[in-house]
């Protein structure tokens, strides 16, 4: 059955689903597709084609520099003058061939750079959600109108194109290769070249357009970086291809080259960063001269921009630009949606310029189609603000001006917001944190009667949820799911009002309104976890004895060390060992196993404090979590080995095989081994029984924290999964984190001891301090500035492990843990374990703020284990780290809002709502596995195990003389002793 603060907390977190669905419906943006297609009827709406057939070759993240004749300065030996053939060409044959620097819309992702490529249009934010599951493109494209021309379309390569365009390849000239594994460097791009060169040569010319998509630049970029010898080996190949190529075109086939985007320094993208967006698009006509006029273009046609690092400026365009161009080259009408400007260059033929000027008018003519049709659909008053300016442009395109005006015009306006479900969103964000507090504070003020202050309010959240239902079924599904909890939230706050919120969620809250804070939170988080100890340290220097003092001080600088080692200027960790190589530091890759070796150990000194290193920590950490430890490690250091070529090319097959079959190993063994031990042995007890005299003497090892190290065990299983997925620095990070929680649960602790200690010299009894239960009832319960260093040690663990709020920064590397090749749904959960793990791992963390070092307290009433302590204050700690991410998740959604329409909106803020709702399920799937599974299952079994037992000053048992072991119940006393009247078989 579930206990009723399990359901409290899964109120709160419907509260939180809740919220983000409604603020994400009416935020993240969604373009409006058009089902028309551009047809021509009544009169022309293309040009004569110049050439019979198109090749269109895409080498995934071929950067502009790449291919620039001026490269950045100082060059780079691995990818700069290498693929040189479009130089060459260009500078032979200025009429026929043509360089741009093709400016790739965010976010730069393959699935939204082949829809934009396409159709013309703009990718979304949103897009991003289908790169691993693509749905088929229905809107107007280019491949359509290749259709309905009853041309023939022969593609081979990256299968995302089956995706989108599933019946639109002739299926004897459709070869798809599988593309998402990034450790693959060849099989896609050798089965290019397999079927690319045979259609070329054949004479009976098969195809009318030709689509070959190469991988392997792209997969380098993603394993070892740009500055790599694997890069100048894919670029040597694909100059090759591309020579082959050009000596097999015939004069009426027209060759396009272009990066889909490009990458950043190490070789990732899916951002909108200079490098990641310069995409290199080259185009050549062996036979016809795609410029015959002498004259310039005229210069308000033409964009230049300069590449970083360089001083000459290159002609630029947008990347969408080529769509029309191609459409007009090919005889085609341009697709329906296209918001792309026609490429001046390509069309200036004759010393008038009519046919440029004919090709802009069609293009305008299109784009002014497209509008219109999109402002008399029923979402088209989106476009009312701007619509004046827009017909304005229009005007101006009608005189020959470019239509790519228009374009412009229409990106600023090209976000369809829903203001109304945003506001409801952020109300229900809002009201989640005011009811989450009350509950927090009303748990606080019960003195242990939290049960009966959920006895009486359950049924009223209940009632709330009822009644918001069927208020918000007068409307609609968005009205019940705003109205239900909304209503709910209102019914508890007024029946049991919270004090008022902490000032730290507010301050951390309203930074997200300062891009800097955003762009700089990883460095931030670190200064703000060290300083959430300083309270901590200070009441340290007032400790009562040198032993707490010295626990204090010491274990406060343990943790701080460990936030802050990443942001120290002279032993600074980086992630990769530079910017434009994705391999590991060295230092790493030396202390990986060491590491592994350590920790577990280190585990098991922090428990031996309390005698807590026996039970079922004897076997679990040396038989389950070192070898699962010991095998992560490995498996990153054979990917290192493999992936760098430390063996030779000959051994790769043999260690990616071996790897698999460790990272499978691991992942089974702390699953199946590390649960069921878990599972049917939780407690790290051992009871010793000794005859004295008639009487039987009990010893229970481990009894001061009968609750916490059990729980320490069952949250290191996830600490194994996560550690699986990591890589070598990650793993470093992890197990700093996990010395830094640990030590921090050791000064809350003696905290906790000198607060009791203080309030019992301060009494009129000091000699109270030799009765146990009444110094724990004087120590400090549980207060929210406690957990406050592991909310945001998680997100420090979060960008410690190399993750930021960017697409650029997943690590494709881990979807293929536990197989080489792209395995659903495998790939996403090591994804996922990979990305969100760190945070996941420390906010299950949260319980044991209440659960270390608690002994089991003795119910007078009943003569057995209460945990109606544990349980409360379990349930506080858990209200208390989901209330500071809900305030995060405000914060970033208030800022997103706000800010919709700032330049850096989708750069910025966006990303760090979304990594912000993200972060908030897991903090909430986290506190309801933590709580339902493992508080509930060891304060069950706690309490099974204790059941009967009598207390210490029963008159038939022996007392226990140990003034240590009475001063709460010997938490750092070897051993606790507890005698029991009955007779104990043995």
């Amino acid at each position: 059955m579930i206990s009723k603060r399990l359901v409290l907390l899964l109120w709160v977190s419907f509260l939180h689903i809740a919220g983000i669905y409604l603020f994400t419906r009416g935020f993240l943006l969604t373009r409006l597709s058009l089902e028309e297609y551009s047809d021509c009827p009544l009169a022309p709406c293309s040009l004569p084609p110049t050439h019979k057939r198109a090749v269109l070759l895409i080498i995934d993240s071929l950067r502009f520099d790449f291919v620039t004749p001026h490269p950045p300065q100082p060059p780079s030996p691995f990818h700069h003058s290498i693929l040189t053939l479009p130089q060459r060409l260009t500078e032979k044959y200025p009429k026929k061939s043509f360089i741009f620097n093709a400016y790739a819309d965010p976010p730069t992702a393959t699935l939204q750079r082949i829809k934009a490529l396409t159709t013309g249009s703009l990718p979304t934010f949103t897009d991003l959600g289908n790169n691993l599951g693509p749905s088929s493109i229905d809107e107007d494209s280019i491949i359509k109108q290749l259709k309905i021309s009853g041309k023939k379309v022969a593609f081979m390569g990256d299968d995302t194109w089956m995706a989108v365009f599933p019946d639109s390849f002739e299926t004897n000239m459709s070869f798809p290769y599988e593309s998402f594994n990034v450790e693959d460097l060849h099989t896609v791009d050798n089965g290019v070249i397999t079927h690319l060169f045979p259609l070329l040569k054949d004479d009976s010319k098969p195809f009318d357009f030709l689509i070959g998509h190469f991988m392997g630049v792209d997969h380098v970029g993603h394993r070892v970086g740009s500055d790599h010898p694997s890069m100048k080996s894919k670029l040597t190949q694909m100059n090759d291809v591309l020579t082959k190529v050009v000596d097999e075109l015939d004069d009426d086939t027209l060759l396009v080259v272009l990066g889909d985007h490009g990458m950043d320094r190490s070789g990732d993208h899916g951002g909108d960063g200079v490098l990641e967006t310069s995409s290199a698009l080259w185009v050549y006509s062996k036979g016809r001269e795609l410029t015959t006029n002498s004259g310039p273009v005229p210069s308000g046609l033409l964009q230049y921009s300069t590449f970083p690092g360089t001083t000459i400026p290159h002609r630029s365009i947008q990347q969408i630009d080529i769509l029309p161009t191609l459409s007009l080259l090919l005889g085609l009408p341009i697709p329906y949606n296209n918001l792309g400007a026609v490429i001046p260059e390509l069309f200036w033929r004759d010393r008038e310029g009519m046919e440029l000027e004919r090709a802009l008018e069609l293009n305008a003519a299109q784009v002014k189609r497209y509008l219109d049709t999109c402002h008399s659909k029923p979402s088209g008053g989106e476009l009312d603000e701007a619509w004046d300016s827009l017909q304005a442009a229009w005007a101006s395109a009608e005189s020959a001006a470019s239509p790519g005006e228009t374009k412009f015009i229409l990106l600023s306006n090209y976000s369809r917001f829903n203001p109304i479900l945003m506001a409801m969103g952020l109300a229900l964000l809002g009201m989640s944190i005011c009811a989450s507090w009350a509950a927090y504070s009303s748990i606080s003020r019960s003195n242990n009667k939290w049960d009966d202050w959920l006895k009486d309010q359950l049924p009223r959240i209940v009632i709330g949820l009822a009644g918001g239902a069927v208020l918000g079924l007068i409307n609609a599904l968005d009205c019940v799911l705003f109205a239900a909890p909304l209503v709910s939230s209102v019914v508890l706050i007024l029946s049991s009002p919270p004090v008022s919120i902490p000032i730290i969620l507010v301050l951390h809250g309203v930074t997200f309104f300062s891009s800097s804070f955003t762009f700089w939170e990883d460095k931030i988080v670190p200064f703000l976890a060290v300083s959430s100890i300083i309270p901590y340290v200070l009441t340290g220097f007032s400790a009562p004895t040198s032993r707490l003092r010295y626990r204090i001080v010491g274990f406060s600088l343990l943790y701080a060390i460990m936030c802050r080692e990443e942001q120290q200027p002279y032993c600074r960790v980086t992630f990769y060992s530079s910017s434009s190589l994705s391999a590991p530091p060295m230092i790493s890759v030396i202390l990986a196993i060491p590491t592994a070796i350590a920790l577990p150990e280190a585990i098991r000194c922090f428990l031996k404090t309390s005698r807590s290193d026996v039970g079922l920590a004897k076997p679990f950490l040396p038989v389950i979590l070192t070898p699962t430890l010991l095998a992560a490690a490995s498996y990153w250091i054979a990917e290192w080995t493999e992936t760098f070529d430390k063996l030779g090319d000959e051994w790769s097959p043999f260690i990616r095989v071996i790897r698999t079959w460790i990272s499978r190993s691991a992942v089974g063994w702390i699953l199946l081994a590390g649960i069921t031990l878990w599972y049917f042995i939780p407690l790290c007890l051992e009871i010793e029984i000794k005859q004295v005299g008639e009487k039987k003497q009990v010893t229970v090892l481990g009894f001061a924290n009968a609750f916490g190290s059990p729980y320490l065990l069952f949250w290191s299983i996830s600490l194994g999964l996560v550690y699986i997925t990591s890589q070598l620095v990650g793993q470093l990070i992890l197990a700093m984190g996990t010395v830094a929680l640990i030590s921090y649960l050791e000064v809350l602790d003696s905290v906790r001891d000198v607060q009791g200690m203080n309030a019992v010299f301060s009494s009129s009894t000091p000699s109270a301090i030799l009765d146990s239960g009444y110094a724990e009832a004087q120590s400090s319960p549980f207060q929210f500035k406690d957990i406050i260093p592991v909310a945001l040690l998680g997100l420090n663990a979060f960008y410690g492990t190399g993750h930021q709020a960017t697409v650029s920064s997943l690590q494709w590397k881990s979807a293929f843990i536990l197989s080489p090749n792209t395995a659903y749904p495998y790939s996403m959960i090591t994804m996922a374990l990979n990305t969100i793990g760190p945070l996941f791992v420390f906010t299950l963390a949260a319980p044991l703020v209440a659960l270390w070092n608690r002994a089991p307290i003795q119910s007078k009433d009943e003569m057995a284990i209460s945990d109606v302590q544990i349980t409360g204050e379990t349930t506080l700690a858990a209200l208390g780290i989901m209330s500071y991410y809900g305030t995060l998740l405000l914060g970033t959604s208030v800022s997103a809002a706000i800010l919709r329409r700032h330049l850096m909106v989708w750069k910025v803020f966006a990303p760090r709502f979304v990594s912000g709702f993200i972060q908030m399920i897991m903090v909430d799937i986290a506190i309801l596995f933590g709580v339902g599974v493992g508080v509930q299952h060891i304060t069950s079994r706690v309490a099974a195990m204790f059941k009967g037992v009598t207390t210490p000053t029963d008159t038939n048992t022996e007392p226990v003389n140990d003034s240590k072991c009475r001063l709460k119940n010997a938490r750092h006393h070897p051993k606790h002793k507890i005698s029991k009247k009955r007779t104990i078989d043995k």
